[in-house]
């Protein structure tokens, strides 16, 4: 079980943003030290805030698609660690949700991250976790996803899965076509140890 690990007790006590946000925090990731995948997100939305679990809304059913595994591998712990910039959901404008919450990375990030040492592939979902993790800084989603090679097969930056993308993904159908096979079948060989 994913919470017998003392750092996770102290990730989702955390308070760290209590008098920021617009609701009581609530730390939502997937984490165990023998994962060997980890999804770098952006932040949980309100319907993962409510449930408590990572991608439990129509974006976790689109980003499952485009993986090509089913519920139960990807709420494996052990298989795949999911761990956003920010661990709680950060509210909303008229834009829709804001930015992961600036306090959590450099509070939990490098500690839930280092002890992950058996990671082959690292997915980063959208412009925070890509800008985080991608050498060189911040790029847009679009050049970073594009240049997915580059980055291949340790790391692959992603667009979110957000029904808000659907205009990105009909401006650049290269990405279901040429990227998610190879994506599909890097992740069924990293899975294929268990």
């Amino acid at each position: 079980m994913q919470d017998d690990y003392p750092l996770l007790h102290e990730v989702k006590a955390c308070r760290l943003c209590l008098h920021s946000l617009p609701h009581e925090p609530r730390p939502v990731l997937q984490w165990h030290p023998s994962a060997k995948i980890l999804l770098a997100g952006q932040a949980p939305g309100r319907k993962v805030h409510e449930s408590g679990q990572p991608f439990t809304d129509a974006s976790g059913e689109r980003l499952r698609g485009w993986l090509g595994i089913g519920v139960e591998d990807f709420y494996d712990a052990q298989k795949l660690a999911i761990v956003p910039m920010g661990l709680c959901y950060p509210g909303t404008d008229k834009a829709g949700d804001l930015p992961p919450r600036s306090e959590c990375a450099p509070q939990w990030r490098e500690r839930l991250l280092a002890p992950l040492i058996n990671v082959r592939l690292t997915l980063l979902i959208g412009q925070y976790a890509q800008a985080y993790h991608l050498p060189g800084g911040k790029q847009s989603v679009t050049d970073a996803v594009g240049n997915w090679r580059a980055y291949w097969p340790g790391m692959v930056p992603l667009p979110h899965p957000s029904p808000r993308n659907n205009r990105w993904l009909k401006q650049n159908p290269w990405f279901e076509a040429e990227l998610l096979p190879v994506l599909r079948a890097q992740i069924s060989h990293v899975l294929a140890g268990f």
